[in-house]
């Protein structure tokens, strides 16, 4: 560096001064010239330590940033991998609905089936009543034959429902 080619120079006039006997205006001078060389060594010393010191704090800074983005990874991590198992359980109760689901869906159509067959028997056996039974239509044939052959002479008209098939029938009684 410059500031200790400065000071061998120095050194070096010195020693020629000594040697050679020289005038006291060449020692002043080098005396002088010596007394600059060790301010700018000294500011020169003094801008390296404030460097040092500034450079310190930056590294310190990084390290402590270094520290927080490090904790924040982790962290980061931690998070992800509780995200990561919410999801999971998310989708095992997923499933589980969409299971729940299908086998209630599969229920639901039989379920209709059911209700369908019920229906198709409710309109078979509506159907098989409706038709009139031949015996039926007989007793209630005979049942009317058998109110109106007593009373022949009395025509007081009175109405009577057969139960077994629906027969209206109008005779006359006498009270």
């Amino acid at each position: 560096m410059a500031a200790f080619r400065d000071i061998e120079e120095v050194s070096q006039g010195l020693l020629s001064l000594l040697g050679a006997n020289r005038a006291e205006a060449q020692q002043r001078r080098l005396l002088g010239r010596h007394e600059q060389v060790v301010e700018r060594l000294l500011e020169t010393q003094d801008g390296a330590e404030k460097q040092l010191r500034e450079i310190l704090t930056m590294e310190k800074e990084v390290a402590q940033s270094l520290l927080n983005a490090k904790e924040q990874v982790h962290q980061g991590g931690v998070e992800l991998q509780q995200l990561e198992a919410g999801l999971q359980e998310a989708g095992e109760e997923d499933t589980r609905l969409k299971a729940s689901l299908l086998q209630l869906t599969r229920e639901l159509e039989e379920l209709k089936e059911i209700e369908a067959d019920l229906e198709r028997q409710e309109k078979e056996v509506d159907e098989d009543t409706t038709v009139t039974i031949p015996s039926a239509v007989y007793v209630a044939q005979l049942y009317h034959q058998l109110l109106e052959w007593p009373q022949l002479g009395n025509q007081r008209e009175s109405t009577y429902l057969c139960q077994a098939c629906s027969f209206t029938s109008v005779t006359g009684w006498d009270k």
